[in-house]
Parts: C-alpha cells; structure tokens; sequence
C-alpha cells in the first residue's frame, strides 16, 4: 500500500520564492520554517475536508470523547529532486495505525499476520480467566470473614494487654502497702502477687497461639480459593513484559548512514533503561524512518496539535510544539546522527549580556530585579545565573545567597540572603507563607471575570521535561488569586498572588482548560513564542530577617 508515491505531497502553490533551509531543525526548540508553515496550513485543510475516516477531535462534536491528536510535517526532497513534504500523527487515529496520505508506523501491530495480535488474544484469555476466578462469591465471603476474625483477634489481645497493665498497677500497690506484713505473710503475697503475673502472660501466649491458628486456618482457606488467580497474574505480568520487549525489537529506526537500531537499544542506557509506553508511535520517527527508507532527504520539521486539550497537560489547537523529550530523544539522537542541523539554542548562555539590578541591600539581605530569560541558579550546561552574579558582588557573604526561585523566563523581584541567620529566617517566612508576592502577567484573550481562584494540582511530566501536568492524582496542591487590572487589544493583563511555589505553576494556571484557559503571551511551553515572556515577579512583601521590620518592595513591568 505505501511508497513513496503514496505519502510524499507535493505543495499545491508554487514554492519558487521560498528559500529551503540551510539546516535541519533542532526538533526540541524551533521556530517552523516557512515552509513547514506551508505544508503544516496544506495538511490542516486536508484534515478539515476529508472524508474517509472518522475521527472525534473535540473541535465541534461531543468534547467528553474528544481525543487532540499530535500531527507532523516533514520537507524532504524525494529520489527526482523535488521537494515537497510527508505528513504523520502520533499514535492512532480512527483506532488505525494506516491511513490515506500519511507514513505508516515504523511497525505495524495492529497488521492481521502481527505475532502482537496473536499473542495479545492470548493474555486477553488469562485476563478473562482472572476476572471469572475473581468473580467467584466464596472469595468475598472469605474475605469478610478473614477480616472479621483479624479485628476480632486485635481487639481480644488489646483487652487482655488491657487487663494486664491494671493486674500491674495492683500488685504494685499491694507490695508497697506490704511494708507492714510480717515476713512469712509479705514473702506469701509477693510469690501470689508473682504467680498472678506468670498466669496472665501464659493467658496471652495462649490467646496468641489460639488466633493465629484461627487466623492461618481462614488465610489457607483464601489461598486455596485465590492460587490460581495469584499464578495466572505471574504469568500474565511476565508473558506482557516479553511481549512488550519482543515488541520492542520491532521497532527499528534508521539513520542518514543506514544504522538501524531498535527500541531496547536505544533506552537502555537511559534512566529507565526500557522504553516508555508509545516510544516510536511519535510523528518525528514515522516521518524520519519513512525518508530514510526511500530515499528522502529530510530538509525541516515541525509538529502541531489538533483538536481539544488533553485534561492533564496544555496542548492549544493548531499551535507548535517541540518533539518530547521522554520518548523521542534517544529516537531523534540517534535517527539525526550525521545530518547537519540548527544549534540546540539551550546551550547558549541567555545571561550574556544582562545585568541583575540590586535595588536595596544592607548587611544582611538583597534584593535584586532579575531580567527575563536569566537562570536563577545554575543550570546543567551553564553556570551563569542570579547565583554566580550574586557570589561574585557579595563574594564575603557567608549566606547561601538564593532563598527562592524565578523560573528563567520570569522576571522580577527576588530575595537574597547574605548571611546563615538571615537565611534561616527568610525561609521560616516563605514555609509558614507570610512574605507576600504579586506577580503581572499578560494572557492571550479577554478574561471576563473581574477575579478568581484557581486550585490545580501539578506534577513534572515524566516524558516531557520540564513541562507540568495538572494531575488529580499525584500531583502538588497549587492555589492561584488572580485580578484583573486591564483588558485591551484581545489581551488582558492580570496580577496574580501564588499561595504556593510549584514549578510554571502560574503559566499552567493561566493556560489551562480548566484555569484562566489564555496562556501568558511568549509562553514558549504552553502557548506561543514572542519577545519575551510577559510574567513579572512585581512586588515582594516580607519582615527584616533581623530587625523583624515590615519592608515593600515594587518594580513595575516593562510589559
């Protein structure tokens, strides 16, 4: 069904005044060339005007069963020498991996003559299997029962334990009134007073003894009834991992030198050492693997979403995104491997050039107006940051110097501590939340509500650093106050008050569904590019570490 006659697109218009690129794209931070743009518009329409397949994207059907789906577009000059482009989705559309007009996966399981297939019935019949065995009602009565005799059992030997400590308590006050016996009745007292005590801890062995054997009885019981089910979910769980790493094997990605390695491979010297789950169904692999395997050379990329957000994580409808980094960067290293491509902009130093502005310090404490894109600390490729310039100014301070953070992209003020004790008192009062901040920030749309409170749980995004998920489940509390101060130009400009510190925790607030649902102008993570990132760290409220003296700082925002 595929060749290259059936995915390479050429442009609908001509292309004559546009220039290719001198490079391949850094697919983990870009600008989509013009081209891409072109190409990216030209599928966009196709998506909005097919119809041979089905597929609910959220943009006007029923958004509970919306799934937004990652597409890309790759330029490629084919075997002839023209140039056009190869089009993909990540994962599955439609519940199908092949579709008119895009690449293939690099392997297809869901193929009929697929051994996944195959093998995937068969540990569907041992989950079958299982739940038949679970359903079994003896189970559950066993159960209650094995947890009736278990409370019963603690609450019988909390009572002897009880009566023992009381037995204790008499007898201690029986010898101490003993003093005034004659020997012969106070050496009586004291062997009975001693027998008594003996009596009570043979009581309890014996009532130990009694329910363990009465608890081992019913536990056997329920072991009898749940073997099978404990056997058939070893088995399922070690035929699923096998089958998982057979699958993985299939999963082989060429380079531009006709290197072909394999997902196990290709993680195993990562921190997980195994491939997360969806590793390879990503758009950038499929468009790469399908070039390099008739042929293409591959010119630039870009990736876009469409359709409805995920619940957990902020993905705007039509926007760009970088390819993740979880599950396509061991892919990419090795797929990119001798092709000439852009510089990673993250390694250049974004510090050059600025200067940090110290508008108060005395003895003990600063505080500074840190510009936008300028580390707080030191990152893991570049040691310029708020911290080294602050070291290099105070190079006698005996304090840790950075108390708190602005993410790099935030500007603002920010509190240095200059000394141990200083220190230790600024963070008592960012722990107990006394010290007071108040951002600025200008989101994309017009809010229509004056203010408002946004509770989000985050949490890191595993196979995407450093973006952050909203995540019920295992995410942080994160609780946002936010106003209104002007709406203009389809924009509008807000303060926000961050009752705690997550990391992006107001970016996400902002650009959430379930938040303000406008990301901050120059977001680059979660909206779009611009000059800057429009987030101000504006004014700083806090007591003296020393003096205890109530101090205000404000710096307004160049935005």
């Amino acid at each position: 069904m595929h060749s290259p006659e059936h995915c390479f697109t050429p442009f609908k218009e001509s292309i004559d005044t546009y220039s290719l690129p001198e490079r391949f794209t850094f697919p983990f931070y870009y600008e989509p060339h013009p081209l891409c743009l072109l190409a990216a518009k030209e599928l966009q329409h196709h998506l909005q005007t097919q119809t041979l397949w089905q597929h609910n994207f959220g943009l006007s059907e029923d958004k509970t069963a919306a799934i937004g789906k990652m597409f890309g577009v790759l330029l490629v000059q084919n075997t002839q020498g023209e140039i056009g482009y190869l089009s993909a989705f990540s994962g599955k559309i439609a519940e199908q991996n092949l579709l008119p007009n895009f690449v293939p996966p690099v392997f297809d399981m869901l193929a009929e003559d697929s051994f996944f297939l195959s093998e995937q019935v068969e540990i569907n019949k041992i989950t079958a299997k299982i739940e038949q065995l679970e359903r079994n009602p003896k189970i559950a009565e066993t159960e209650k029962t094995l947890k009736t005799e278990q409370a019963t059992s603690s609450e019988q030997l909390n009572a002897h334990r009880n009566r023992m400590v009381e037995g204790r308590k008499a007898r201690k006050a029986l010898r101490a009134n003993g003093s005034e016996l004659v020997p012969d009745e106070l050496r009586e007292l004291k062997q009975r007073l001693s027998q008594e005590s003996v009596i009570e801890k043979l009581q309890l062995r014996d009532l130990k003894l009694h329910w363990e054997a009465r608890l081992n009885t019913v536990q056997l019981q329920l072991s009898a009834q749940t073997d099978e089910i404990t056997a058939l979910k070893t088995k399922r769980k070690a035929l699923s991992a096998a089958l998982q790493k057979k699958l993985f094997a299939q999963y082989r990605f060429l380079n531009v030198n006709g290197i072909e390695r394999d997902l196990n491979d290709l993680f195993i010297d990562t921190t997980r050492q195994t491939p997360p789950a969806g590793a390879g169904e990503c758009a950038a692999p499929k468009l790469l693997q399908y070039a390099f395997k008739w042929g293409m050379k591959p010119l630039a990329i870009a990736e876009f979403w469409w359709g409805s957000s995920p619940k957990s994580e902020i993905r705007q409808h039509e926007n760009f995104y970088p390819a993740c980094k979880g599950k396509c960067q061991p892919i990419l290293e090795h797929m990119l491997e001798g092709i000439d491509m852009d510089e990673n902009p993250l390694l250049a130093n974004p510090c050059e050039g600025k200067t940090v502005e110290i508008i108060y310090q005395d003895n003990d404490m600063a505080v500074v107006n840190k510009p936008a894109e300028f580390l707080s600390v030191p990152g893991k490729t570049i040691e310029d940051s708020v911290y080294l310039r602050m070291k290099q100014h105070f190079p006698d301070a005996t304090g840790p110097l950075i108390v708190h953070r602005l993410d790099m992209s935030t500007s603002g003020l920010m509190v240095i501590a200059l000394t141990h004790r200083a220190n230790k008192s600024l963070q008592k009062q960012f722990i107990q939340r006394t010290i007071q901040k108040r951002y600025v920030a200008l989101v994309d749309g017009l809010i229509e509500q004056d203010e408002g409170i946004i509770n989000l749980p985050l949490r890191g995004d595993l196979d995407d650093r450093p973006r952050q998920l909203v995540c019920y489940e295992h995410g942080k509390p994160a609780e946002t106050k936010w106003e209104v101060i002007e709406r203009k130009c389809s924009r509008t400009k807000v303060y926000l008050y961050p009752k705690t510190g997550r990391t992006h925790q107001l970016r996400v607030h902002c650009a959430h569904v379930e938040g303000l649902h406008m990301p901050m102008i120059g977001d680059d993570l979660y909206g779009n590019k611009a000059d800057r990132l429009h987030l101000h760290a504006e004014r700083l409220e806090l007591a003296h570490p020393i003096t205890n003296e109530f101090m205000q700082f404000q710096v307004e925002a160049e935005f």
